[in-house]
């Protein structure tokens, strides 16, 4: 099974019968022969018959059929089938773990929507959604002293029924104590029904929220009517979660409930002194405590069942990323040494001096190629900072050492720039450089993988196209990632899979956050470059609101008499490329109106040819203007583009107007970035935009933008590389994160393969919170 890369296993599925389950393995090397562990559950034992009736909800994830991988192995037996024993969720999770519509009350439709709220399917994402508000129906007062707005419990009789004339009319019933009267009202009510729950001359509590008409109270479709021996089946204080449309709170509450009753005692995984000092109780009780709020002051974030929870799901993100630290380092690297011959000659080939930041990053990295472990480190760097520079001599100096280097960009526009800046670096050194996408068919596609597959070239830059099969180098031993979160975990895993004890190094153009660096990227070293080159000027920002379009446009009008060009991006829509392109093809025919060929469209939804030309055109002057959506955000790099138009900046990130504004003043000139709003502005895009006028500092405007926006929103869209954290909040729980981070580094060298009591409940934890991959690092080498 190691060797080989498609494996049909025969799995008894507790239904008496066979499944013929086909794991999908792109490398048999994440396949290790081991004793079976305790949490290993075995399938097919020598008895058919005598499966157990656990097995079907094992969860058989594995590299290329879904994101988690878990280690498995093949024993075999005197049965004709082969046993199969695999790393999986505890038995306790198994509920957790099940579909949502396996609750009471809840259909495939349901489940639909309430998934929607939930972000996730199962009967576990349905737990993590806290409640946002509560129903406090404690208040008992008399009619006459009940405050319109406000949710009351009243003791009333019933009068008398007031049938409606027409069917699009309420039906109507009056209801009295010693004080006053009050009308109650229901819409679509059916009359058998009303005078059945609320017969005349009867006394029953209502509970509902309270309204004021014409002056006189009244509650439209009461939450509860009970008669007095009911009262106490009616819950005082309700939570109230977040909806969506067709889904309604009861409904919501009702399948919540019914998933936290699902949750099972779980063996403490906390350190006991650290539980006393903060006051926890334990998971279960903490999470049944935060789904039953009492007061308000128990929603927020800092009440101490909430703190709980979310230190929790921060200890399963630091630790998981500790152990896939300690994995990495596990693992033979190599030791690439040099002369520095190549890297001298790159250096001269440059026409500015290196700067200081620059010269530290490269020293940094070279510290680690030289070094027998692996390294896996993060390079960032402000727009405009040299990162292409520093990752081109790193590349070189394995290079020398014999080894080949790869660089994998995200798209193909930011791949042909990385490109356009290596390719005469290197040819200046003798190094041979190739450009590999998808786009790449037939004779030159080919021609390209045989050298690489022989060696002859020495660096390779291109997209997805370079981990995908058919692709192989005859010795890969360092390859660059650019842009990191906008890939995956497993794409780099792909890429530097490709060769053996490969060096790893990933760039990102927009600075993080400390705190978003220890939950995204704690198991990488990070070097940062906090310089830009020398005579680099800042770029004047000014905002305009959209009503003075007309003096925008004769501003472009004067730039491009003066020979200059401009970029116009166009509005983010949506998370949608069909709609962003819409409304960048929308502002191209209104501009093209006005300044004739002399315009261009580019966006993502184009074909690479297609791009390819417009970018050319741009870049030599032939159009003036480049109306484009974000996809121009990073690798587009024209000196005489000195005007940046961003179109409704208040529908974009902090961070991302940040980039796009690094787009201009690249040459010697000054350049000027004209943010156009709609107003009225809000507090939060009035924030943005201030701070985006005051400063050009990357590091500073990304934590401005984690503070206004939170983290789930930092880039402007959902990226693939940063944590979605259901609970924890990471401008409130900042300080938990660094606790967590300690937290794990000590657990991991008190117990590296988690053995003992403490580490089994932690392995629950981290099967609980999702994190399924973290545990075969465990044991797989």
């Amino acid at each position: 099974m190691p060797g080989n890369p498609s494996v049909k296993l025969l799995i008894w599925s507790g239904h008496q019968r066979l499944k013929i389950i086909k794991f999908c393995l792109i490398h048999g090397t994440d396949m290790s022969v081991r004793e079976a562990a305790q949490d290993d559950i075995s399938l097919l034992d020598a008895s058919v018959v005598g499966a157990e009736k656990h097995f079907l909800p094992a969860y058989f994830d594995v590299h290329g059929c879904a994101p988690q991988m878990i280690c498995a192995r093949i024993q075999r037996f005197n049965h004709p089938c082969q046993q199969l024993s695999i790393l999986m969720r505890p038995e306790p999770l198994f509920p957790l773990y099940t579909p949502m519509h396996s609750l009471a009350g809840v259909g495939p439709k349901l489940q639909e929507l309430i998934a929607r709220v939930a972000d996730g399917e199962n009967v576990v994402d349905l737990m993590w959604v806290l409640p946002t508000g509560i129903v406090d129906r404690r208040a008992r007062p008399q009619i006459i002293h009940a405050v319109p707005g406000k949710i009351a419990t009243i003791t009333v009789r019933v009068d008398d029924h007031i049938k409606p004339h027409s069917s699009r009319l309420p039906y109507k019933i009056r209801v009295s104590d010693d004080t006053a009267a009050m009308i109650l009202v229901f819409f679509n009510g059916r009359e058998d029904y009303l005078r059945k729950v609320l017969p005349e001359g009867e006394t029953r509590i209502i509970s509902g929220l309270v309204e004021d008409y014409q002056g006189v109270a009244q509650m439209t479709h009461p939450d509860h009517v009970l008669t007095e021996d009911e009262l106490a089946d009616m819950p005082l204080v309700e939570p109230t979660y977040p909806l969506t449309t067709g889904l309604t709170s009861k409904v919501m509450l009702k399948a919540v409930r019914g998933a936290v009753a699902k949750a099972p005692e779980l063996s403490e995984w906390l350190d006991p002194a650290w539980l006393d000092r903060h006051g926890w109780a334990s998971w279960r009780t903490a999470l049944l405590a935060a789904h039953a709020p009492e007061e308000e002051t128990d929603l927020l974030a800092t009440a101490p069942v909430r703190m709980r929870l979310a230190y929790d799901e921060l200890l399963a993100n630091q630790l998981a990323l500790a152990m896939m630290r300690a994995h990495m380092r596990r693992q033979s690297g190599r030791a690439f040494e040099g002369t520095g011959k190549i890297k001298k000659k790159i250096t001269a080939a440059l026409p500015y001096n290196l700067t200081g930041s620059q010269e530290v990053a490269v020293a940094e990295i070279e510290r680690d190629l030289v070094s027998d472990q692996r390294m896996l480190r993060m390079l960032q760097g402000d727009v405009g900072s040299g990162k292409t520079v520093v990752a081109l001599l790193a590349m070189a100096h394995a290079v020398e050492a014999g080894a080949q280097a790869a660089i994998m960009a995200p798209t193909e526009i930011l791949a042909r720039q990385h490109l356009a800046t290596i390719e005469p670096l290197a040819k200046a050194a003798g190094l041979k450089v190739a450009l590999l996408t998808g786009r790449d068919k037939g004779e030159g596609r080919e021609a390209i993988l045989a050298g690489l597959a022989s060696g002859e070239i020495h660096m390779v830059i291109g997209t997805h196209a370079l981990f995908q099969e058919g692709v192989e180098f005859k010795d890969l031993g360092f390859a660059v990632i650019d842009e990191q979160h906008r890939f995956g975990v497993h794409q780099r895993l792909a890429l530097g899979a490709k060769g053996k004890g490969v060096d790893v190094l990933v760039m990102t153009a927009t600075p993080i956050p400390r705190t978003l660096t220890l939950t995204a990227y704690g198991d990488m070293d990070v070097s940062r470059l906090t310089e830009k080159p020398a005579g680099r000027k800042p770029v004047k920002t000014a905002a305009i609101p959209l009503g003075r379009m007309e003096e925008v446009i004769e501003a472009v009008r004067r730039e491009i008499a003066r020979r200059g060009q401009i970029y116009w991006v166009c509005p983010l829509v949506e998370e949608s490329e069909v709609i962003d392109a819409a409304a960048a093809e929308d502002r191209f025919a209104d501009l093209k109106d006005v300044f004739g060929e002399t315009v261009g469209l580019v966006h993502g939804r184009m074909k690479g040819p297609e791009k390819d030309a417009v970018m050319a055109d741009f870049k030599s002057g032939k159009i003036k203007v480049l109306v484009a959506t974000t996809v121009i955000e990073v690798g587009v790099d024209v000196a005489q583009a000195n005007v940046m138009v961003i179109e409704h900046a208040e529908r974009f990130g902090l961070a991302q107007l940040h980039q796009l504004r690094g787009r201009v003043g690249r040459g010697s000139e000054e350049g000027t970035c004209l943010l156009l709003y709609q107003g009225p502005l809000g507090e939060t895009a009035k924030a943005r935009i201030k701070i985006l006028r005051e400063t050009d500092d990357g590091f500073r405007i990304a934590e401005e933008d984690l503070r206004l926006r939170g983290a789930g929103e930092l880039l402007g869209t959902k990226q693939s590389g940063l944590p979605q954290f259901r609970i924890a909040d990471l401008e409130v729980h900042g300080e938990l994160l660094a606790a967590a981070r300690d937290d794990a580094a000590l657990i991991l060298h008190k117990d590296p393969e988690l053995a003992s009591a403490r580490g089994k409940a932690l392995r629950t934890l981290l099967y609980l919170f999702g994190r399924d991959e973290a545990v075969r690092y465990l044991k797989s080498g």
